[in-house]
């Protein structure tokens, strides 16, 4: 017995001659007795089966099992998915018996979109990590204005402030209401650093402070790898002159 393309197969010789030359044809039969698959997912080896893989007809697994067996194997004879294998045993689990993992939700969760496994996407959302992530924290983050347009503005004014620098410092204006984006003409000519650069968040339609927002900020940037800061700037007031707590410093911290 030998493998095709994932699928073991009978081999059979035959021979014949043509022309007094001999000939050796390979005829390869897939063996639908054994219906046990070879995975080579990004460099990693898996065995499952052909039920587990066809469990849900709508995933992109059970659409490899319908491609053509030269655009799907590998030099061995086996699936390959060009794709880091890491959490793929999680998601071939979860195919086997509905386990569901217990960590690296959201890695898992990533990998259960990529496949198309809408059961294991819509359970992994349940969970109270994601569910916090989606209903809570992305929710609110769709209620404040520019605000993905915001964290790429801060990562590119910070890496341009990077030459030969340890630290790079952006100013941050969060106006939580309407009543604060009023006084903001005041407060931005009350602050002597560079007006040209500071980054304004808000305001927003949703019960969470200007704190919960900071933290985002922070979250989000973090999570592309950078260790950054957050403390807020204190504008000194001159007598009659009234102080604004809107300002925020941002520092990221390069080496």
């Amino acid at each position: 017995m030998c493998f095709l393309y994932g699928f073991p197969a009978f081999c059979t010789t035959f021979f014949y001659k043509w022309e007094k030359k001999l000939f050796c044809v390979w005829v390869f039969g897939v063996d639908k007795h054994s219906p046990v698959v070879q995975l080579n997912v990004g460099g990693q080896m898996f065995s499952t089966s052909v039920s587990t893989l066809r469990k849900h007809p709508e995933s992109k697994l059970a659409e490899l099992l319908s491609r053509p067996p030269r655009a799907r194997g590998d030099t061995q004879g086996r699936f390959f998915i060009d794709r880091d294998g890491t959490h793929f045993g999680a998601v071939l689990e979860y195919l086997r018996s509905d386990r569901l993992p217990a960590e690296n939700i959201q890695e898992v969760h990533r990998e259960a979109v990529y496949y198309n496994i809408q059961p294991l996407i819509k359970l992994l959302e349940e969970t109270p990590l994601l569910f916090g992530e989606l209903v809570g924290r992305q929710q609110f983050l769709s209620r404040v204005p520019h605000y993905k347009e915001n964290i790429e503005v801060l990562i590119r004014i910070a890496r341009a402030e990077a030459i030969a620098a340890r630290h790079s410092t952006i100013m941050i204006c969060v106006l939580r209401t309407e009543e604060d984006l009023g006084f903001y003409d005041n407060a931005i000519s009350s602050l002597e650093a560079d007006k040209e650069s500071v980054v304004t968040f808000g305001p927003w339609k949703a019960a969470l402070s200007a704190s919960d927002l900071l933290d985002c900020v922070k979250m989000d940037i973090e999570s592309q790898g950078y260790r950054v800061s957050v403390q807020p700037h204190v504008v000194e007031k001159s007598f009659l002159s009234r102080s604004y707590d809107f300002f925020h410093r941002l520092s990221f911290t390069w080496w």
